[in-house]
């Protein structure tokens, strides 16, 4: 199955069906390989707590889940369910589902010329990437406070921020364990050249999770991260959710933003990267 931006089934919340019979043998067979090339890559480079929850959650090389069945198991363990969603969905929407505890899970696969790149998230991603930190308790709840806030920073004009924040956690985040620095964000975990280069190449700075900080910090979605931000632990993350967001948009709207190649004062610096000498330096 491909993209379909208006399936005919399509309700006011842009959930749809997901239609498992639909899937071919080619969608199958582009999910298994995928799915086999993240796991072997992902070994001592994902954190325990997203390992263990890909067999928990019945998610294999079998082929495209049901979501039917992953969200019986979800709703059991942390009380989330899956949605259908045709693909990219209005903030406000994506929003209001994750304060539901309902994740949004786009239906369709890439094709084979998409493999490596795509330019919105499809079924890999939001399935494999997302739903197993869902399992997580701490992080499940983190990530219903996170979509209870979208609708206060839109009416703050300062989704941008909140924006940042989920990016740097949710979909690029990276934590603290015995064994080193390990992958929790999606966007990493469904990707084999940011699998790698997040924790193995040189150029990218890896910094102390810090709320504000990331706030603060632009990004680019079509491009490898000049930064990322490492928690010491899950609680951390849920713990950032606790205060009112509101004078902490202030106080980040008047310190002004950051190019994500540079590091600051105060920043605790797990491991310079080369970037900053590289843009300084053409510049």
């Amino acid at each position: 199955m491909r993209a379909n931006e208006h399936p005919d089934d399509m309700k006011s919340d842009y959930t749809c069906e997901q239609h498992p019979e639909n899937y071919t043998e080619q969608d199958h067979t582009m999910w298994r390989e995928l799915f086999n090339r993240q796991s072997k890559l992902l070994v001592n480079r994902a954190c325990d707590e997203y390992l263990k929850s890909l067999p928990a959650l019945g998610v294999t090389a079998e082929g495209i889940p049901d979501f039917r069945r992953m969200s019986e198991i979800l709703e059991k363990t942390t009380g989330w369910r899956i949605v259908t969603v045709p693909g990219l969905i209005p903030g406000s929407a994506f929003h209001a589902h994750l304060a539901k505890r309902q994740f949004p899970v786009t239906y369709w696969i890439r094709s084979r010329e998409q493999i490596d790149y795509l330019a919105e998230p499809d079924i890999f991603h939001d399935l494999f990437g997302h739903v197993p930190m869902l399992m997580n308790p701490v992080f499940a709840d983190y990530m219903q406070e996170f979509g209870k806030g979208g609708v206060k920073a839109t009416s703050l004009k300062a989704i941008r921020f909140l924006d940042r924040l989920y990016w740097y956690t949710v979909e690029f985040g990276l934590i603290k364990t015995p064994d080193g620095l390990r992958i929790y964000g999606s966007g990493i975990v469904s990707s084999k050249t940011e699998s790698i280069y997040c924790l193995e190449d040189a150029r990218p700075h890896r910094l102390g999770f810090d709320l504000k900080r990331a706030m603060r910090t632009h990004y680019r979605y079509d491009k490898l991260q000049e930064t990322y931000f490492v928690i010491e632990n899950f609680e951390q993350l849920f713990e950032a959710t606790r205060p009112d967001f509101a004078p902490i948009y202030e106080e980040v709207r008047n310190l002004g933003d950051v190019e994500p190649y540079l590091t600051l004062p105060g920043d605790k610096i797990f491991s310079r990267g080369t970037v900053a000498d590289e843009k300084l330096g053409s510049q």
